[in-house]
């Protein structure tokens, strides 16, 4: 991961402008990410043939430009281009895997604000990418931009009929006589890329929907509404008096819902609903898998009903590589990326949403009482700055401060320390079962960072 330049931890991300998210690198790396499949198609196949990407988008202003920018790229390399136009980035990974494409594109920042964009890729089965192919991708980079004889250039076309394809996809997600008839819900869109599939998907369903943040106008995406930002939809549900409340975020791979009563509840909220019935059906399979962000309050509810847990690194790509690993098929993150493998091949906020949906559904219970057995225990986080390259997480003085605040609370909570993918901070989070222990505990913590910072 250190000899990293570009490749984060959700693939390649920035303000619009600056460094890779700029027009000429999005060229170059379409070019070099299209020679590198034409590489290997020469390689594999006994009768050569062009690759094909399929390249989605969410709904930000900037993304007219990067599409142009990927197209040529992968034109110039002799690669076959499908265009999605705005679509999730999970029904991208669906199409690239049910169209046999070679590889996948979308274009997004999830839950950023308009004037960030990126670039994710998947792989021919729909997954993200691993390390090593990311590196690869990397390393092509160096080569100069090069394009192929005239015979040998790509074509690019816009895919017909991508929503209807993927509305299929999403409703096959669930038992055949699955319905959503007279249930009310508030569904907010985040005025991203769910804004047409998510109300459509929920209404063919059956569902009553009241959608929100479904008017995109190429800045607006993720500005107060959302999984970010759902205080919107919370209050929406209080006034209207629906029966749930849906949020995706920006690409449409996170969902949060809201309760009949206005409370948010989180990715953790979800996945335990779906672990117990799961469990209880047969269909869960090995153990869930979380993250380091999971809370501890989680852990122990699972441990109570005899459920395996296994904690992955932040980022729903590790907790699919962690889901592999131990042949699961739930897990996930707080923040609403839900990975459902038996239903999807990599975190989709439809889908997921729908599988909680038929839990509640077919149990005839709200999502309060589905969550009963739930006790989180308070957990804050304080973000320390550290400019100029320094990495206080390794210092002698924070290790045994870390060491301290894990001592004060063993067996009620956690103590620890994230340095973040994106931005030059430590994350210092600390949870317990008391919030004046977790409050003077991350004091005394954060204090250790922001000295050995300084």
């Amino acid at each position: 991961m250190s000899a990293r330049r570009y490749f984060g931890t959700d693939g390649i991300r920035g303000r619009v402008g600056d460094g890779p998210i700029s027009a000429d690198f999005v060229l170059r790396l379409g070019n070099a990410y299209g020679h590198a499949l034409t590489a290997a198609a020469a390689g594999g196949d006994r009768i050569w043939r062009k690759p094909m990407v399929v390249i989605g988008k969410d709904t930000r202003i900037s993304n007219y430009m990067f599409e142009a920018a990927l197209e040529a790229g992968l034109v110039a390399a002799g690669v076959d281009v499908q265009l999605m136009g705005p679509m999730p980035t999970p029904a991208v990974a669906h199409l690239t895997h049910s169209m046999r494409a070679d590889g996948g594109i979308v274009i997004s920042a999830s839950h950023n604000p308009h004037h960030d964009n990126g670039i994710k890729f998947f792989s021919a089965q729909g997954e993200k990418l691993d390390d090593a192919t990311e590196l690869a991708i990397e390393a092509a980079l160096d080569a100069p931009f090069r394009t192929v004889p005239s015979g040998q250039l790509g074509k690019a076309v816009r895919t017909r009929d991508t929503i209807g394809r993927y509305v299929e996809a999403c409703k096959n997600s669930v038992p055949r006589g699955f319905n959503l008839g007279g249930m009310r819900i508030v569904l907010d869109c985040a005025n991203g890329a769910t804004y047409q599939l998510g109300p459509l998907v929920l209404r063919e369903l059956g569902a009553r929907v009241d959608a929100m943040g479904v008017e995109p106008n190429g800045v607006n995406i993720n500005d107060g509404v959302g999984s970010t930002h759902p205080e919107g939809l919370a209050a929406r549900v209080r006034e209207t008096g629906a029966d749930i409340g849906i949020a995706f975020d920006g690409d449409g791979d996170r969902v949060l819902f809201v309760d009949a009563a206005g409370n948010v509840r989180d990715g953790d909220d979800l996945l335990y609903v779906l672990a117990c019935d799961w469990q209880e059906s047969g269909r869960l399979r090995g153990p869930v898998v979380g993250t380091l962000m999971t809370n501890y309050g989680f852990e122990q509810a699972l441990a109570a009903r005899g459920i395996g847990f296994v904690r992955a690194k932040v980022g729903d790509r590790h907790v699919h590589q962690q889901l592999l690993a131990n042949d699961a098929v739930l897990g996930g993150e707080a923040s609403g990326h839900l990975l459902c493998l038996d239903r999807a091949s990599t975190g989709d906020g439809i889908v997921s949403a729908l599988q909680v949906l038929e839990v509640l559904r077919r149990r005839g219970v709200g999502l309060a009482e589905a969550l009963q057995g739930l006790r989180k225990v308070p957990q804050k986080t304080i973000n320390v700055r550290c400019e100029g390259g320094r990495k206080p997480a390794d210092a002698d003085s924070v290790m045994a401060a870390l060491a301290a605040a894990q001592g004060s609370i063993e067996g009620r909570g956690r103590a620890f320390l994230r340095a973040s993918g994106t931005e030059p901070v430590v994350r210092v989070t600390v949870e317990a079962d008391d919030a004046a222990l977790v409050d003077a505990t991350l004091a005394v913590l954060a204090d250790a960072v922001r000295a050995a910072a300084a």
